[in-house]
């Protein structure tokens, strides 16, 4: 089935309509899939569903700014494409064509270590582009060091080390379909050195490296804590997309209790379950400096490849413009806590409920 030209796509919700039509079965699964009972992923949904915006009326919205920063430059949005293993399932151009498009757009990408093509093939693609590496640690202190030099070489802005791996989750749409990503190594070997990851080896990174750590997988106040006074750069709040620990809480409720704990030492950054463009401003009057979307480019890559990537930041925008402009808050910074409070949800949370075109309950297209 070709892929349409992207600016045919108007609405977000074309972008998960056409992944599905385009993705197999089990490709389909393991992008919308969450772990056991997906419990953690529909909590994520419910969260921003149970978070109301409050509009100040009579100010001036004559000139809206979306933009935001991102260590220290300016971005378009304050958001970033977060890290996602196996993008070259969605689209043969993977991680290159994610980068490609977030530097068209101007938003940081993050490059993860279990995706295709290389690190530096991402880096290339990414041009200019505001960039961050990812690892998932396969191997000793010798193994994390050459992966920052590596980076550190190719241009990464940031080095991210993901901490809520220790163990590989029981994701049963896969294990149903008896699936696994190409690129996943069984052998248990090297797995065994991100079980062992602690918060040693986090004050050796910080020791060692310049490089800024920003530290993805935090959950609670106590953890961001510990991070800042280990010197982490950025407390990275994300409970991976519902992937990782069931019955954990959403990302969403998470991020203030977070914010309070770092309180101003380090930059804080979300994601979990982020579709939509008011979905962003809570975060960021929540307290968040950026906002990670994953599963929402993920569809975007399947159903244009890079193209539709832009095009779909593209959409965002304008519901972050539109949204930011009748909330009487005309930039990110005018945002706060004032503009949110805690509301009734109306629709049952899902991993495409924030698209209710897709079927009257906004279930799978």
């Amino acid at each position: 089935m070709p892929t349409p030209p992207a600016c045919e796509f108007r609405l977000l919700h074309e972008f998960p309509a056409r992944a599905r039509a385009v993705l197999t079965d089990a490709v389909w699964d393991y992008l919308v899939g969450g772990a056991e009972t997906e419990t953690t992923l529909r909590r994520n949904r419910l969260g921003l569903d149970s978070l109301a915006l409050c509009p100040c009326v009579l100010v001036d919205a004559s000139e809206v700014d979306c933009r935001g920063t991102f260590l220290g430059q300016r971005i378009r949005l304050p958001v970033g494409l977060a890290p996602v293993g196996g993008l070259e399932n969605f689209e043969a151009g993977g991680g290159a064509s994610v980068a490609a498009a977030s530097a068209r757009f101007g938003v940081p990408v993050f490059a993860s270590s279990v995706t295709e093509p290389s690190l530096e093939a991402i880096a290339a693609a990414a041009g200019d582009g505001p960039r961050v590496f990812q690892l998932y640690v396969r191997g000793d202190e010798g193994f994390i060091d050459a992966h920052v030099e590596r980076a550190i070489a190719a241009g990464y802005g940031a080095f991210c080390l993901t901490v809520d791996t220790a163990l590989y989750s029981r994701r049963e749409r896969d294990l149903a379909r008896a699936w696994q990503k190409p690129n996943r190594s069984t052998d248990p070997a090297p797995r065994r050195f991100q079980a062992a990851l602690s918060w040693q080896e986090v004050a050796r990174f910080k020791a060692k490296h310049r490089l800024p750590l920003i530290l993805k997988g935090i959950a609670t106040a106590a953890d961001a804590a510990r991070a800042v006074e280990c010197g982490v750069d950025v407390v990275y709040v994300s409970n991976h997309g519902g992937r990782q620990l069931d019955h954990g809480r959403a990302a969403i409720e998470v991020l203030p209790e977070v914010v309070d704990a770092v309180a101003g030492r380090a930059k804080v950054f979300v994601d979990g379950g982020f579709s939509r463009g008011t979905d962003v401003i809570k975060a960021v009057a929540l307290g968040a400096d950026l906002v990670l979307i994953g599963r929402l480019y993920c569809y975007a890559l399947a159903a244009g490849g890079a193209d539709g990537i832009v095009r779909m930041l593209e959409i965002l925008e304008e519901e972050i413009h539109q949204s930011l402009g009748l909330l009487g808050a005309p930039s990110f910074a005018a945002a706060s806590r004032e503009h949110v409070r805690s509301a009734a949800p109306v629709s049952h949370p899902g991993v495409l409920s924030a698209f209710p075109l897709l079927s009257p309950a906004g279930g799978d297209p």
